[in-house]
Protein backbone atom coordinates (compact mmCIF):
# COMPACT_ATOMS: atom_id res chain seq x y z
CA UNK A 1 0.00 0.00 0.00
CA UNK A 2 1.23 3.19 -1.45
CA UNK A 3 1.38 5.79 1.59
CA UNK A 4 -0.14 9.40 1.10
CA UNK A 5 1.83 12.51 2.82
CA UNK A 6 -0.84 14.86 3.96
CA UNK A 7 0.16 18.51 4.45
CA UNK A 8 -2.99 20.57 6.70
CA UNK A 9 -3.15 24.34 5.87
CA UNK A 10 -4.93 24.96 9.06
CA UNK A 11 -4.24 24.60 12.47
CA UNK A 12 -7.26 26.06 14.27
CA UNK A 13 -9.30 24.00 16.62
CA UNK A 14 -10.90 21.59 14.27
CA UNK A 15 -6.99 20.20 13.06
CA UNK A 16 -6.85 18.81 16.56
CA UNK A 17 -9.40 16.15 15.82
CA UNK A 18 -7.86 15.41 12.25
CA UNK A 19 -4.23 15.32 12.72
CA UNK A 20 -5.06 12.94 16.20
CA UNK A 21 -7.22 10.97 14.28
CA UNK A 22 -4.42 10.38 11.56
CA UNK A 23 -2.57 7.65 13.03
CA UNK A 24 -5.77 5.23 12.90
CA UNK A 25 -5.47 4.88 9.29
CA UNK A 26 -2.77 2.84 7.21
CA UNK A 27 -2.62 4.35 4.18
CA UNK A 28 -1.23 7.97 5.37
CA UNK A 29 0.92 9.86 7.38
CA UNK A 30 1.28 13.54 8.37
CA UNK A 31 3.80 15.27 6.62
CA UNK A 32 3.68 19.12 7.34
CA UNK A 33 1.02 21.71 8.48
CA UNK A 34 0.80 25.65 8.05
CA UNK A 35 -1.54 28.49 9.04
CA UNK A 36 -0.94 31.89 8.45
CA UNK A 37 -0.40 32.20 12.45
CA UNK A 38 3.19 30.48 12.09
CA UNK A 39 2.55 30.20 15.82
CA UNK A 40 -0.84 27.89 15.26
CA UNK A 41 1.34 25.59 13.11
CA UNK A 42 4.11 25.02 15.24
CA UNK A 43 2.02 24.24 18.14
CA UNK A 44 0.34 21.96 16.18
CA UNK A 45 3.01 20.19 14.42
CA UNK A 46 5.41 19.81 17.68
CA UNK A 47 1.96 18.60 19.43
CA UNK A 48 1.90 15.32 16.27
CA UNK A 49 5.61 15.60 15.52
CA UNK A 50 5.26 17.25 11.95
CA UNK A 51 7.14 19.73 10.33
CA UNK A 52 5.38 23.46 10.27
CA UNK A 53 6.22 25.40 7.50
CA UNK A 54 4.44 28.33 5.38
CA UNK A 55 1.33 27.96 2.81
CA UNK A 56 3.76 28.15 0.47
CA UNK A 57 6.75 25.94 1.49
CA UNK A 58 3.93 23.30 2.28
CA UNK A 59 2.69 23.64 -1.59
CA UNK A 60 5.66 23.16 -2.98
CA UNK A 61 6.99 20.62 -0.52
CA UNK A 62 7.14 17.19 -2.53
CA UNK A 63 6.39 14.77 -0.03
CA UNK A 64 2.91 16.07 0.36
CA UNK A 65 0.42 14.70 -2.16
CA UNK A 66 -3.15 15.44 -0.58
CA UNK A 67 -3.76 19.00 0.88
CA UNK A 68 -6.03 19.13 3.93
CA UNK A 69 -7.73 22.68 3.96
CA UNK A 70 -9.36 23.36 7.36
CA UNK A 71 -9.03 27.20 7.10
CA UNK A 72 -12.17 29.25 7.97
CA UNK A 73 -14.90 28.72 4.88
CA UNK A 74 -14.36 32.42 3.27
CA UNK A 75 -10.31 30.84 2.65
CA UNK A 76 -11.71 28.09 1.00
CA UNK A 77 -11.47 28.55 -2.34
CA UNK A 78 -8.29 30.64 -2.25
CA UNK A 79 -6.57 27.94 -0.48
CA UNK A 80 -8.06 24.85 -2.51
CA UNK A 81 -7.47 26.36 -5.60
CA UNK A 82 -3.50 26.99 -5.02
CA UNK A 83 -3.33 23.62 -3.73
CA UNK A 84 -4.68 22.41 -6.65
CA UNK A 85 -2.53 24.43 -8.94
CA UNK A 86 0.43 22.67 -6.91
CA UNK A 87 -0.69 19.45 -8.40
CA UNK A 88 -1.78 18.47 -5.16
CA UNK A 89 -5.18 16.44 -4.46
CA UNK A 90 -7.47 18.46 -1.59
CA UNK A 91 -9.67 17.44 0.98
CA UNK A 92 -11.83 20.56 2.56
CA UNK A 93 -13.17 21.38 5.65
CA UNK A 94 -17.33 21.63 5.08
CA UNK A 95 -18.99 24.24 3.22
CA UNK A 96 -16.71 23.64 0.14
CA UNK A 97 -17.17 27.11 -0.61
CA UNK A 98 -19.64 29.89 0.50
CA UNK A 99 -21.26 30.14 -3.16
CA UNK A 100 -22.17 27.27 -5.36
CA UNK A 101 -20.83 29.37 -8.16
CA UNK A 102 -16.94 28.98 -7.01
CA UNK A 103 -18.03 25.72 -5.75
CA UNK A 104 -18.38 24.79 -8.96
CA UNK A 105 -15.18 26.55 -9.80
CA UNK A 106 -13.41 23.82 -7.71
CA UNK A 107 -15.22 21.07 -8.77
CA UNK A 108 -13.84 22.17 -12.69
CA UNK A 109 -10.35 22.82 -11.74
CA UNK A 110 -9.49 19.45 -10.49
CA UNK A 111 -11.87 17.59 -13.24
CA UNK A 112 -9.30 19.76 -15.39
CA UNK A 113 -5.84 19.15 -13.58
CA UNK A 114 -6.86 15.32 -13.01
CA UNK A 115 -6.63 16.16 -9.20
CA UNK A 116 -9.55 14.57 -6.80
CA UNK A 117 -11.30 16.70 -4.48
CA UNK A 118 -13.12 16.18 -1.60
CA UNK A 119 -15.05 17.74 1.11
CA UNK A 120 -16.35 17.53 4.45
CA UNK A 121 -18.60 16.07 5.82
CA UNK A 122 -17.81 12.81 6.05
CA UNK A 123 -19.90 11.61 9.55
CA UNK A 124 -22.30 9.76 7.11
CA UNK A 125 -19.27 6.81 6.56
CA UNK A 126 -19.32 6.35 10.31
CA UNK A 127 -21.20 3.68 12.20
CA UNK A 128 -24.23 5.38 12.42
CA UNK A 129 -24.39 6.62 8.63
CA UNK A 130 -23.18 3.10 7.10
CA UNK A 131 -25.87 1.07 9.38
CA UNK A 132 -28.22 3.58 8.24
CA UNK A 133 -27.80 3.15 4.70
CA UNK A 134 -27.28 -0.55 4.66
CA UNK A 135 -30.85 -0.76 6.45
CA UNK A 136 -32.03 1.45 3.94
CA UNK A 137 -30.37 -0.47 1.19
CA UNK A 138 -31.62 -3.89 2.16
CA UNK A 139 -35.15 -1.99 2.06
CA UNK A 140 -36.20 -1.93 5.77
CA UNK A 141 -38.46 1.14 5.27
CA UNK A 142 -39.55 0.23 1.72
CA UNK A 143 -39.79 3.62 -0.66
CA UNK A 144 -39.72 6.44 1.43
CA UNK A 145 -42.28 8.90 1.56
CA UNK A 146 -41.54 11.12 4.07
CA UNK A 147 -39.48 12.41 6.41
CA UNK A 148 -37.85 15.51 8.52
CA UNK A 149 -34.68 16.80 9.85
CA UNK A 150 -34.07 19.25 12.72
CA UNK A 151 -30.86 20.78 13.65
CA UNK A 152 -32.45 23.82 16.56
CA UNK A 153 -30.58 25.55 19.31
CA UNK A 154 -29.82 29.04 20.76
CA UNK A 155 -26.10 29.72 18.55
CA UNK A 156 -22.81 30.23 19.28
CA UNK A 157 -22.84 33.71 21.50
CA UNK A 158 -23.25 32.04 24.37
CA UNK A 159 -20.01 29.64 24.35
CA UNK A 160 -18.08 31.30 21.11
CA UNK A 161 -15.64 34.90 22.21
CA UNK A 162 -16.10 35.97 18.31
CA UNK A 163 -19.47 34.59 16.93
CA UNK A 164 -20.29 37.49 14.67
CA UNK A 165 -18.77 35.91 11.27
CA UNK A 166 -21.93 32.71 11.95
CA UNK A 167 -24.31 35.29 11.27
CA UNK A 168 -22.94 36.91 8.78
CA UNK A 169 -23.80 35.91 4.81
CA UNK A 170 -21.98 32.15 4.22
CA UNK A 171 -22.54 31.89 7.09
CA UNK A 172 -25.96 31.19 9.54
CA UNK A 173 -27.54 27.95 10.71
CA UNK A 174 -28.16 26.69 7.24
CA UNK A 175 -24.65 26.97 5.49
CA UNK A 176 -22.91 26.13 8.97
CA UNK A 177 -24.90 23.18 10.25
CA UNK A 178 -26.96 22.06 6.94
CA UNK A 179 -23.72 19.86 5.26
CA UNK A 180 -24.29 17.17 8.17
CA UNK A 181 -28.25 17.19 7.78
CA UNK A 182 -28.15 17.12 3.75
CA UNK A 183 -25.22 15.17 3.01
CA UNK A 184 -26.61 12.26 5.52
CA UNK A 185 -30.14 12.86 3.63
CA UNK A 186 -28.25 13.14 -0.21
CA UNK A 187 -26.55 9.87 1.03
CA UNK A 188 -29.53 7.85 2.09
CA UNK A 189 -32.42 9.27 -0.97
CA UNK A 190 -30.33 10.48 -3.76
CA UNK A 191 -30.18 13.69 -4.85
CA UNK A 192 -32.67 17.14 -4.09
CA UNK A 193 -34.90 17.89 -7.28
CA UNK A 194 -36.78 21.05 -6.08
CA UNK A 195 -37.09 23.43 -2.47
CA UNK A 196 -39.29 25.79 -0.77
CA UNK A 197 -38.85 27.30 2.00
CA UNK A 198 -38.93 30.00 4.48
CA UNK A 199 -36.94 32.23 6.65
CA UNK A 200 -37.07 34.19 9.62
CA UNK A 201 -34.18 36.70 11.75
CA UNK A 202 -35.18 36.18 15.98
CA UNK A 203 -33.19 38.42 16.57
CA UNK A 204 -31.91 41.51 14.45
CA UNK A 205 -28.96 42.37 16.93
CA UNK A 206 -27.08 39.39 19.05
CA UNK A 207 -25.45 39.62 22.73
CA UNK A 208 -22.51 37.78 23.32
CA UNK A 209 -22.52 36.33 26.28
CA UNK A 210 -19.39 34.33 26.40
CA UNK A 211 -16.18 34.92 28.07
CA UNK A 212 -13.71 37.28 26.34
CA UNK A 213 -12.75 40.79 25.16
CA UNK A 214 -16.24 41.24 23.41
CA UNK A 215 -18.64 40.22 26.32
CA UNK A 216 -21.61 41.73 26.94
CA UNK A 217 -21.41 43.52 23.72
CA UNK A 218 -23.89 43.31 20.78
CA UNK A 219 -23.43 42.98 16.78
CA UNK A 220 -25.49 42.83 13.64
CA UNK A 221 -27.02 40.19 12.18
CA UNK A 222 -26.96 39.55 8.99
CA UNK A 223 -28.27 36.30 7.43
CA UNK A 224 -31.39 34.59 8.57
CA UNK A 225 -31.53 32.35 11.58
CA UNK A 226 -34.54 30.51 11.33
CA UNK A 227 -35.16 28.38 8.41
CA UNK A 228 -38.09 25.94 7.28
CA UNK A 229 -38.08 23.99 3.98
CA UNK A 230 -39.70 22.11 2.05
CA UNK A 231 -36.56 19.11 -0.19
CA UNK A 232 -37.89 17.53 -2.81
CA UNK A 233 -35.93 14.53 -3.72
CA UNK A 234 -35.33 13.08 -7.28
CA UNK A 235 -36.50 9.93 -6.05
CA UNK A 236 -39.97 11.20 -4.66
CA UNK A 237 -39.54 11.85 -1.07
CA UNK A 238 -40.29 14.89 0.86
CA UNK A 239 -38.78 15.96 3.57
CA UNK A 240 -39.20 19.01 6.10
CA UNK A 241 -35.65 20.13 6.78
CA UNK A 242 -35.55 23.02 9.18
CA UNK A 243 -32.54 25.00 11.02
CA UNK A 244 -32.62 27.38 13.29
CA UNK A 245 -30.53 29.24 16.03
CA UNK A 246 -33.51 30.95 17.79
CA UNK A 247 -34.72 27.65 19.84
CA UNK A 248 -33.91 27.56 23.45
CA UNK A 249 -35.17 23.83 23.86
CA UNK A 250 -36.94 21.34 21.68
CA UNK A 251 -37.69 17.66 21.39
CA UNK A 252 -37.49 17.10 17.64
CA UNK A 253 -35.26 14.31 16.08
CA UNK A 254 -32.44 14.93 14.26
CA UNK A 255 -33.53 12.54 11.00
CA UNK A 256 -36.49 11.05 10.87
CA UNK A 257 -37.50 8.96 7.60
CA UNK A 258 -41.02 7.44 7.10
CA UNK A 259 -41.63 4.66 4.43
CA UNK A 260 -44.27 2.22 2.72
CA UNK A 261 -42.93 -0.65 5.22
CA UNK A 262 -41.92 1.51 8.61
CA UNK A 263 -39.51 4.13 10.00
CA UNK A 264 -36.16 5.00 10.48
CA UNK A 265 -34.42 7.30 13.03
CA UNK A 266 -30.81 8.63 12.91
CA UNK A 267 -29.17 10.37 15.42
CA UNK A 268 -27.18 13.71 15.45
CA UNK A 269 -25.26 13.55 11.71
CA UNK A 270 -22.70 15.81 13.28
CA UNK A 271 -21.42 12.89 14.93
CA UNK A 272 -20.23 9.01 13.60
CA UNK A 273 -22.13 7.06 16.18
CA UNK A 274 -25.11 6.88 18.31
CA UNK A 275 -28.65 4.75 17.95
CA UNK A 276 -30.25 4.18 14.80
CA UNK A 277 -33.95 3.44 15.40
CA UNK A 278 -36.13 1.22 13.16
CA UNK A 279 -39.50 0.49 13.37
CA UNK A 280 -41.34 -2.55 11.60
CA UNK A 281 -44.68 -1.63 10.27
CA UNK A 282 -47.11 -0.23 13.71
CA UNK A 283 -44.22 -2.04 15.88
CA UNK A 284 -42.33 -0.16 18.76
CA UNK A 285 -39.20 1.19 17.88
CA UNK A 286 -35.61 -1.22 18.38
CA UNK A 287 -33.07 0.48 19.15
CA UNK A 288 -29.95 -0.50 17.56
CA UNK A 289 -26.42 0.73 19.00
CA UNK A 290 -23.06 1.81 16.55
CA UNK A 291 -21.06 1.77 19.35
CA UNK A 292 -19.03 -1.37 18.91
CA UNK A 293 -19.53 -0.72 15.14
CA UNK A 294 -16.62 0.65 13.25
CA UNK A 295 -15.88 4.33 14.01
CA UNK A 296 -18.58 4.07 16.31
CA UNK A 297 -17.03 4.10 20.05
CA UNK A 298 -16.96 7.09 21.77
CA UNK A 299 -13.56 9.05 21.75
CA UNK A 300 -14.58 12.90 21.87
CA UNK A 301 -13.19 15.20 23.50
CA UNK A 302 -10.26 13.36 24.60
CA UNK A 303 -10.94 14.24 28.36
CA UNK A 304 -14.27 13.04 28.85
CA UNK A 305 -15.44 10.84 25.59
CA UNK A 306 -19.01 11.15 24.68
CA UNK A 307 -19.24 11.13 21.28
CA UNK A 308 -18.17 9.44 17.61
CA UNK A 309 -15.46 11.79 16.18
CA UNK A 310 -13.64 10.22 13.20
CA UNK A 311 -12.80 13.19 11.26
CA UNK A 312 -10.23 11.88 8.69
CA UNK A 313 -12.34 9.01 7.73
CA UNK A 314 -13.20 10.98 4.82
CA UNK A 315 -9.73 11.58 3.90
CA UNK A 316 -8.72 8.12 4.35
CA UNK A 317 -11.88 6.88 2.03
CA UNK A 318 -9.86 9.55 -0.48
CA UNK A 319 -6.57 8.56 -0.52
CA UNK A 320 -7.94 4.65 -1.25
CA UNK A 321 -9.93 6.63 -4.17
CA UNK A 322 -6.63 7.84 -5.53
CA UNK A 323 -4.95 4.65 -5.81
CA UNK A 324 -8.32 2.77 -6.86
CA UNK A 325 -8.90 5.27 -9.94
CA UNK A 326 -12.46 5.98 -8.56
CA UNK A 327 -14.27 8.73 -6.88
CA UNK A 328 -13.75 9.20 -3.26
CA UNK A 329 -17.31 9.29 -1.47
CA UNK A 330 -17.31 12.55 0.26
CA UNK A 331 -16.66 14.13 -3.21
CA UNK A 332 -16.24 17.19 -4.46
CA UNK A 333 -19.68 16.77 -6.33
CA UNK A 334 -21.44 15.69 -3.65
CA UNK A 335 -20.36 19.06 -1.96
CA UNK A 336 -21.33 21.05 -5.03
CA UNK A 337 -24.98 19.27 -4.53
CA UNK A 338 -25.25 20.23 -0.90
CA UNK A 339 -23.84 23.51 -1.53
CA UNK A 340 -26.65 24.23 -4.34
CA UNK A 341 -29.12 22.64 -2.09
CA UNK A 342 -28.58 25.67 0.55
CA UNK A 343 -28.35 28.68 -2.22
CA UNK A 344 -31.53 27.39 -3.02
CA UNK A 345 -32.90 26.84 0.24
CA UNK A 346 -32.22 30.23 0.74
CA UNK A 347 -33.17 32.01 -2.76
CA UNK A 348 -36.44 30.07 -1.79
CA UNK A 349 -36.79 31.67 1.26
CA UNK A 350 -35.94 35.19 -0.03
CA UNK A 351 -38.37 34.82 -3.34
CA UNK A 352 -41.05 33.06 -1.31
CA UNK A 353 -41.01 30.61 -4.62
CA UNK A 354 -39.87 26.80 -5.14
CA UNK A 355 -36.77 26.83 -6.85
CA UNK A 356 -34.76 24.10 -8.41
CA UNK A 357 -31.51 22.59 -7.54
CA UNK A 358 -29.25 23.31 -10.15
CA UNK A 359 -26.98 20.62 -9.60
CA UNK A 360 -27.50 16.57 -9.00
CA UNK A 361 -25.14 13.86 -7.91
CA UNK A 362 -24.71 10.26 -7.53
CA UNK A 363 -25.30 8.73 -4.18
CA UNK A 364 -22.41 7.91 -2.67
CA UNK A 365 -21.34 3.65 -2.96
CA UNK A 366 -22.39 2.37 0.57
CA UNK A 367 -19.46 2.25 2.67
CA UNK A 368 -18.79 -1.64 3.17
CA UNK A 369 -17.53 -3.07 6.59
CA UNK A 370 -14.80 -4.99 4.52
CA UNK A 371 -13.61 -1.59 3.00
CA UNK A 372 -14.07 0.22 6.26
CA UNK A 373 -11.83 -2.16 7.64
CA UNK A 374 -9.02 -1.58 5.30
CA UNK A 375 -8.76 1.85 5.99
CA UNK A 376 -7.53 1.23 9.13
CA UNK A 377 -3.86 0.96 10.28
CA UNK A 378 -2.28 -2.40 11.68
CA UNK A 379 -3.88 -2.46 15.54
CA UNK A 380 -6.00 0.36 15.69
CA UNK A 381 -9.38 -1.61 15.19
CA UNK A 382 -9.52 -1.53 19.16
CA UNK A 383 -10.02 2.18 19.13
CA UNK A 384 -12.40 2.45 16.82
CA UNK A 385 -15.35 0.13 18.13
CA UNK A 386 -16.49 -0.13 21.51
Amino acid sequence: MRITGIGVIGCGSISLAYMRNAALFGNMRLVACADVVHEAAERRGAAFGVRAQSVDALLDNGDVDLVLNLTVPAAHVEVTLSALSAGKHVFTEKPLATSAEDGRRLVAEAAARGSLLGSAPDTFLGAAGRRARRLMDEGAIGRVVTGTAFMMGRGMEHWHPNPQFYYQPGGGPVFDMGPYYLTMLVNLLGPVARVVAMTGTGERERLITADGPLKNTHFAVGTPTTVLSLLEFRAGATITFGASWDVFRHSNHPIELHGTKGSLRLPDPDTFGGPVSLSDGEADWTHLETERDLYGARNWPIAAPDRANYRMLGVADMVAAIGAGRSPRASGDLALHVLDVMEAILRSGESGSPVRVASSAAQPARLSEEEAANLLAPGAMARVSA
